[in-house]
């Protein structure tokens, strides 16, 4: 059945089986091939996290955990979670196991799901201390990475030799939601403020890569696609995909002075589009898109900016038809380039 759109999207998973997205719709799940065209996915609901394992989507519902079959959309199982305040985060692992997070309780859960038709749990962590939302099971390390809520949000890990917590990292992110991992295992997260995806290296070594969503507010549960090198970024009453395969420096148009070198791929803009730029040292710099009078569009970014490497999405932004001029000013330089919107 047809869906005309999103109402509360807050999980993406893609379903490799039949080439699409799923997404959690609060009394539904949504069916969408990327391409805007949305269905209604059989009959079950999900609010918060999703993750699939073979051929079997794994769905929050409130308490519940939730299976149904890729191949049918049917339910095929589901077991209520006892004492559970907040279930939110989901993440498996090998073709027996699901973890949870508890927003509320500050818990996280095992599920043993080897026997589909009788799921049975238990709690692995009793005290998180801080608030846990997105989490992914890290093979390579036998241990779960989990985000969390609140100013200067830490992200955790579990060692699931002894389910002992530490914190791998403390952010200046607030309220992150989603993380998830691409080919090179790479990690992203999702942040409300500021809303942005920032991107760590899998040992979470080097300085992270800044992924600002100026047209994107509140990004949810994220879920990347290794098989599309595709991220989709639920936002409530949208989900925006956005590409990251390689760059062709055939489509690249590219500028530099002194400070700053800056590349916007692909342009005439797409969804799909994105600024990048490199910083060797924090510095203060604004980011605008101009129309062809001069007038002021939108503000991408302004004031201090880290040192590293940034992409600025423009996923979203759903301007007119026409020419613009994409503005980077530092104290020294003002750098424009002419953006075609087809």
């Amino acid at each position: 059945m047809q869906a005309q759109n999103y109402q509360s999207a807050e999980s993406s998973e893609y379903d490799i089986l039949n080439g699409q997205w799923l997404s959690s719709n609060g009394n539904n799940i949504i069916a969408d091939d990327g391409q805007g065209n949305l269905s209604f996915w059989g009959t079950g609901s999900a609010n918060y996290g999703m993750d699939v394992m073979g051929i079997i989507l794994f769905a929050i519902d409130g308490n519940v955990l939730r299976a149904f079959s890729l191949d049918t959309e049917a339910e095929v199982s589901s077991v209520t979670i006892a004492g559970a305040s907040f279930l939110n985060g989901i993440t498996t692992a090998g073709d027996s196991t699901v973890y949870m997070t508890d927003f509320s309780g500050k818990k996280i859960y095992r599920v043993d799901v080897s026997d589909i038709s009788n799921m049975t749990y238990e709690v692995i962590v009793n005290n998180t201390v801080s608030t846990p939302n997105g989490i992914i099971f890290d093979g390579e390390n036998n241990r779960l990475i989990f985000v969390n809520w609140g100013n200067n949000a830490a992200i955790k890990a579990v060692d699931l030799t002894d389910n002992s917590v530490s914190t791998i990292i403390t952010t200046n992110l607030g309220n992150i939601d989603g993380i998830d991992d691409d080919n090179d295992g790479n990690y992203y997260i999702s942040s409300w403020s500021p809303a942005r995806i920032t991107k760590y290296d899998k040992d979470f070594a080097n300085a992270p890569e800044t992924i600002t969503t100026p047209f994107i507010s509140n990004p949810a549960d994220i879920g990347y696609s290794k098989e599309t090198d595709t991220l989709a970024i639920p936002i409530g009453n949208d989900v925006v995909f956005v590409g990251f395969e390689s760059d062709t420096t055939t489509s690249v148009q590219f500028l530099q002075n002194e400070e700053i070198a800056l590349t916007v791929f692909p342009n005439p803009v797409t969804d799909q589009s994105y600024i990048q730029f490199e910083l060797e040292n924090d510095i203060d710099l604004n980011l605008q898109i101009m129309d062809n009078q001069g007038r002021l569009i939108k503000t991408l970014l302004t004031g201090s900016q880290p040192s590293g490497k940034h992409k600025v999405l423009l996923a979203g932004s759903d301007l007119p038809s026409g020419i613009y001029h994409l503005s980077l000013q530092t104290k020294s330089a003002t750098v424009t380039r002419k953006l075609v919107i087809p």
